[in-house]
């Protein structure tokens, strides 16, 4: 209540200066541009993503071939193991069964080093792809004399959106 009586007992020209420095507080505010850009459809959309996309995908195919390949031989032995189970004797039966988790614990160990060596490529190009967008962004935005530019909000209005400006410029258009 302190705060209440005392903001009432304000000086009459305190107010008065308030509500002439009020519009110009707004003024100040519309001079202000902002822009927002979409890192997502950046990496979606630009060519230079693109492009680091298809080199990732062809220096790991033959990887990605050969763990296929490998989780096919261990699915035909888990099978041909369940189907012989019956038949065959216990020495040969817990043989199978070694050489069955020896084959899977290969199997996990590639495709964790498959998927760690993946992430840090995809991460490395999509890096590059991103120093060469703000590059893009710092252009445009000194071009058309924008304050700030964010390229994370929770929301942005399609107003303020240059995402198009960037991928235009990014695929060279």
């Amino acid at each position: 209540m302190k705060f209440l009586s005392k903001a009432l007992m304000m000086p009459k020209h305190a107010v008065l200066l308030g509500a002439f420095l009020l519009p110009l507080l707004n003024a100040q505010a519309q001079d202000t541009r902002i822009g927002f850009v979409s890192t997502e459809r950046i990496f979606r959309e630009a060519a230079p993503a693109k492009t680091a996309q298809a080199k990732i995908e062809q220096e790991f195919s033959r990887r990605d071939k050969d763990l296929q390949e490998m989780a096919a031989r261990l699915k035909g032995m888990s099978d041909k193991l369940d189907k012989d189970a019956a038949v065959l004797s216990e020495s040969d039966r817990i043989k199978r069964q070694r050489e069955l988790a020896d084959l899977d614990k290969d199997f996990q160990r590639k495709q964790r080093e498959f998927r760690e060596d993946l992430n840090q490529r995809r991460n490395e190009e999509l890096a590059i792809v991103l120093e060469r967008t703000n590059k893009v962004i710092k252009q445009i935005a000194e071009a058309e004399k924008y304050d700030i530019v964010f390229q994370e909000a929770v929301y942005a209005s399609p107003r303020i959106d240059i995402t198009d400006k960037v991928l235009k410029a990014l695929n060279g258009k």
